[in-house]
């Protein structure tokens, strides 16, 4: 059993337990009152108790030093030291103070090692008194000296009377009992063991109470060693014991006798010459898992926000203050990037004000709209549509919003081109019987104009202005091409071929005359596709003519071609699959931003002259041949357009020289417009062919059975789609079937885009003459139709 401490030991465990044990703590404020115990003890002692800075003014005095001095401790803090001792005793503690710091700086004093010496103070009635002072620095937790502590007794009374030295073994008896009671009464627990084997030696009732014994089942039975529920961290307090001397805060885990997990904050100082460490315990559990949960917490928040598929932010003062990962995502900058500049400076110009706006009234608790909708510019330059919805809280302090903003951007995009397809929708009802009317007109003219100049001499003016009103009539009929691409339900007339010599060929025909030039980068292995040759050479003749007006003076127009699988990653609102890109570049003044939205609405155009159907028209091909246009564009650099086709898996069919192709048979046409009929009676006869004429379908249905049930059948009947006020060819043609399952039946139309000219074998049409037609194509398809499907007599 280790002896019992003097009364100056006690008195310097005392004060080292004020200085490191029990500081008052932020997560340990009942040991404040522990405090107010220590502080019972100081001021009551005979002895002076008082501190100095390092600038050697006193911060504090104990009571007694009115006793001892006749100075109240108002007056005693007052003074300086030099005022308090006489010169003599002033210079000597000066010098043993330089020479302790001498040893500090030299890292060889012992912090724990006390100064003593002798001096004579001054007392207020002008006499002196001779103390013995012991001393010693305070450090903070970094070790550096912040001022001294010191106890000055007074020796000449304590030498001068037994009287005196009783009053002295009183002021100790006392000493102990009021070290005794606070020890017993302390909110910590306190305790002392071995060093060698943790026996507990000795424990005030506060710990006794943590530990969940009686005070005789512990001292000299229970060791502390085996209560670690890690060993580890008995071996680790017992290191740094070793190592330091003492050990402030130390977490230890542990399993008590009653069966409880708990953790304690342990705070020791060790001694090693007497086998036994002291020190005290709090009992932090409830501390430990508060933390547990709230860092449980926090993390499954913040895992909530990281991943969260909008993005999440706090504004406060104009800047962001917390952002998640979506947010960095979608702007494309660094969260440092995003927090270290005004948010404000990422919204779209146009939507400044009412995000600006929106923020203030939020912040002064005003009623707005849950969500709205603004733009950002993103790091790369392209701009981002969000939805945002937004609530006031507090952060740090002060007011800020938090703010839900989801990525809209392909919504917007899936909305304009919904937009785009009704206005196109609309402008095709109006356009499609413009266009089916124009088309039998240019068919009667083209058609006549190509029999005249048949029977010309190429030697002769006239022959000339029926070729240039050839020629006039051709631009024409792409013109009524255009207005028919808006007509609503209207396809393509597709067949496969190999787009590379389509796109060069309409490429360089539009650019002819013209200051630009083109370069090609096509594939050699690009994909066949299934497509409309008119109308993508439209396509490619209208982009390019854009590119080559965007570059007055003149440039260069790359064009390139690829193939390519998209993806549903892609973010392209096409089915996933295999497609042809062709991609149309130009270095021209490139594209407003205000005016994205509009270029392929109808008529909508920003040159003085031009339709304004170009690009229109483009989009409506492109979407009916089941692929996609997009365009990019920055003002002053240039703007690319890119069109995506599915590609085929059918090969590209060989193809026949094209020639006048003559044959023998009867012909009935059926068609509402007289000089039309005239015409096309004209080009038969030229051709070889005998033709007859109806002007309706029911009159059609009727010649068919007659000349059926003579022995003059028709070979081949020609049959127009569309008869105001009459039976059309739609209707007409179940009716021929049903009385000839075999008759062979072309179809034609002014809507050269109408399902049924695509699709004409499902209808019961064994071929197709889209108008304008003129006699190379009409003894083509003829030729076809009676070959395929030779006659039965």
């Amino acid at each position: 059993m280790a002896e019992k401490p003097t009364y100056e030991e006690l008195e310097q465990r005392i004060k080292e337990l004020g200085k490191t044990v029990l500081k008052p703590k932020p997560a340990e404020e009942a040991l404040i009152e522990s405090e107010k115990l220590y502080r019972l003890i100081v001021e009551n002692v005979t002895d002076i108790i008082w501190i100095v800075d390092m600038e050697m003014r006193f911060t504090y005095f104990s009571p007694s030093v009115t006793q001892m001095r006749g100075y109240s401790v108002e007056e005693a803090m007052a003074q300086s030291v030099a005022e308090a001792m006489t010169p003599a005793s002033f210079e000597s503690a000066m010098k043993m103070i330089a020479e302790e710091l001498a040893l500090h700086n030299k890292m060889e004093r012992d912090p724990n090692r006390s100064r003593k010496t002798k001096a004579e103070l001054t007392c207020k009635d002008g006499s002196t008194v001779w103390t013995e002072i012991e001393s010693n620095f305070i450090y903070d937790s970094e070790g550096q000296p912040t001022g001294i502590l010191g106890i000055t007794r007074n020796i000449t009374e304590r030498k001068e009377s037994e009287k005196e030295r009783k009053r002295a073994a009183d002021a100790l008896r006392e000493s102990e009992e009021r070290y005794k009671k606070f020890f017993d009464n302390a909110l910590a627990g306190l305790f002392r063991s071995r060093l060698s084997d943790g026996m507990f030696i000795e424990m005030n009732s506060k710990a006794v109470e943590l530990l969940g014994l009686p005070v005789e089942e512990v001292v000299g039975k229970v060791r502390s060693a085996d209560l670690y529920r890690n060993p580890g961290q008995r071996r680790e307090l017992i290191s740094k014991l070793k190592q330091d001397g003492e050990v402030h805060g130390f977490e230890a885990d542990l399993k008590l006798y009653d069966g409880r997990d708990v953790t304690f904050s342990i705070s020791v100082k060790a001694y090693p010459d007497k086998d036994y460490m002291e020190g005290a315990v709090i009992d932090i559990t409830e501390r430990k898992q508060a933390e547990e949960a709230l860092r449980e917490s926090e993390e499954k928040y913040r895992s909530v926000v990281e991943n969260a598929n909008e993005g999440i932010t706090v504004t406060q003062d104009g800047m962001l203050k917390f952002i998640n990962r979506k947010t960095v995502e979608f702007s494309g900058y660094s969260e440092e990037e995003l927090m270290s500049r005004p948010f404000i400076e990422i919204v779209h110009p146009d939507d400044q004000q009412v995000v600006m706006q929106h923020h203030l009234k939020r912040l002064k608790g005003e009623e707005i709209p849950g969500v709205y909708v603004l733009r950002i510019i993103a790091k790369d330059g392209t701009i981002k549509w969000l939805e945002s919805n937004g609530v006031i809280i507090t952060w740090e302090g002060k007011p800020a919003t938090l703010n839900l903003l989801s990525d809209i951007t392909e919504r917007k995009k899936m909305e304009e081109e919904l937009l785009r397809a009704q206005k196109l929708e609309s402008v095709g009802l109006l356009a499609g019987g413009i266009a089916h009317d124009f088309n039998n007109i240019l068919t009667t003219i083209l058609g006549n104009v190509s029999l005249a100049r048949m029977q010309v001499n190429p030697e002769d003016e006239l022959f000339d202005l029926l070729r240039e009103a050839e020629t006039a009539s051709t631009r024409a009929q792409t013109l009524t091409k255009q207005l028919l691409t808006f007509a609503k339900g209207g396809a393509p007339v597709k067949e496969i071929v190999q787009i590379k010599d389509i796109i060069k060929e309409s490429s360089l025909f539009v650019l002819r005359g013209s200051k630009s030039g083109c370069e090609f980068s096509i594939g050699e292995d690009l994909w066949p596709i299934d497509v409309d040759v008119g109308q993508i050479s439209q396509v490619i003749d209208n982009i390019v003519i854009n590119a080559n007006q965007a570059m007055p003076k003149g440039g260069i127009i790359q064009v390139a071609a690829e193939n390519l699988i998209i993806e549903d990653r892609h973010g392209l609102p096409v089915k996933p699959g295999r497609y042809v890109r062709i991609s149309i570049i130009d270095q021209g003044v490139g594209i407003a931003e205000k005016h994205f939205l509009n270029i392929f609405d109808p008529y909508f155009t920003t040159k003085q002259e031009g339709s304004g159907l170009g690009l229109a028209t483009t989009y409506s091909i492109v979407k009916k041949h089941d692929g996609h246009i997009t365009v990019e564009s920055r003002l002053g650099v240039g703007t690319t357009f890119h069109i995506y086709l599915p590609a085929s898996d059918k090969a590209v069919p060989e193809k026949a020289e094209a020639r006048l192709i003559k044959g023998k048979g009867r012909i009935l046409v059926m068609d509402d417009e007289a000089p039309l009929r005239k015409m096309v009676g004209r080009m038969l006869k030229n051709l070889g062919y005998e033709s007859e004429f109806a002007m309706d379908g029911a009159e059609a249905i009727r010649m068919y059975k007659e000349a059926q049930e003579s022995e003059k059948p028709y070979d081949v009947v020609i049959l127009d789609l569309t008869i105001p006020g009459g039976m059309g060819g739609k209707e007409a043609i179940n009716k021929l079937l049903e009385i000839d399952p075999e008759v062979k039946a072309i179809v034609s139309s002014g809507y050269s885009d109408d399902p049924v000219l695509a699709n004409f074998q499902e209808y019961g049409f064994k071929g197709t003459m889209p108008k304008p037609f003129e006699s190379l194509s009409l003894g083509k398809v003829l030729f076809e139709v009676l070959q395929r499907f030779p006659g039965r007599w």
